[in-house]
């Protein structure tokens, strides 16, 4: 299987149709469809379905598609490597982070290292955690911004500063003030909007503290649960770094102080794989100065 296979397979998969993948590889048809009939026999599965008209991906093309990708991508993050090495403190810093942290921690960071190495660029990827990880599994990505927990015997990282969880609502459910706390049990006839990430210690706080809640809403996306909150719909409970995504945004944010809920976010890297000098140099801003020395 090459690589040239490969970007042919994509380019047909995003083309639906020979003729067209052809033209936009500026090559001719019968080639193109030697390529692929050549990767389907090394692979032993049919990848495309075709007809006079187009061509679609079997469940076996849609494995492939995926992974191709994310080899293609694997190429260039590579290639880059092997010239940032050669040339020094430049290149691209591939870094992935959970939505609330690229608002919040990252662009400070990014500033001040962007005035050390202005030479440095970036290729910022924002998603939940689960995804986070699965891109620096690939490869695709060098470092990572997440929330605990995950595989400490896959990733070594430096934890960042506790932060509080913090209930969010559209006035007046908590009056007129924006600051204060609350208690959770104080929520516990409103409709909640959590994290699935939190979803199992907010569910354990609150059968301690002798109530049921009624969770309206899980998702793997805060945004939808500041969105929702907004709106009305009901109370979000997320970390507190997370508010800045709807800066300005008419909410009422209270800390939620008994019980106190925190959660901790780290900068995490893959253990078996070497950092580039740029990676290297960015994770150096979030270690402590006694951990520097």
């Amino acid at each position: 299987m090459e690589f040239r296979q490969l970007k042919y397979f994509l380019t047909v998969a995003e083309e639906g149709q020979i003729t067209k993948a052809a033209e936009r590889l500026h090559i001719t048809q019968p080639p193109l469809s030697q390529q692929l009939i050549l990767l389907e026999r090394e692979l032993g599965v049919k990848l495309l379905e075709r007809n006079r008209k187009q061509v679609t991906l079997t469940e076996a093309g849609h494995v492939l598609h995926k992974r191709a990708e994310q080899m293609l991508e694997l190429m260039r993050v590579t290639t880059d490597e092997i010239r940032e090495v050669a040339e020094g403190v430049n290149g691209k810093l591939t870094i992935g982070t959970i939505t609330s942290s690229g608002r919040s921690i990252l662009p400070e960071h990014i500033q001040e290292f962007h005035k050390l190495y202005p030479k440095v660029s970036f290729d910022l990827r924002q998603g939940e955690t689960h995804s986070i990880l699965e891109l620096l599994q690939a490869g695709i990505i060098e470092l990572g911004i997440v929330r605990f927990p995950f595989d400490f015997t896959l990733y070594d990282f430096i934890a960042l500063p506790e932060e509080p969880m913090v209930a969010v609502a559209k006035p007046p459910v908590f009056g007129e003030s924006r600051g204060g706390s609350v208690r959770l049990d104080e929520l516990r006839s409103e409709a909640l909007l959590i994290h699935r990430r939190h979803e199992n210690i907010i569910l354990e706080y609150c059968h301690q503290m002798g109530f049921e809640p009624d969770i309206l809403c899980t998702s793997d996306d805060i945004t939808p649960l500041l969105i929702w909150a907004r709106l009305g719909l009901g109370i979000a409970i997320v970390p507190q770094s997370s508010v800045h995504i709807f800066v300005g945004s008419a909410l009422c944010v209270r800390q939620i102080t008994s019980p106190l809920i925190t959660t901790t976010r780290a900068v995490i890297w893959h253990k078996k794989r070497v950092l580039s000098p740029v990676a290297a140099r960015f994770v150096e801003m979030f270690r402590e100065p006694d951990e520097k020395t």
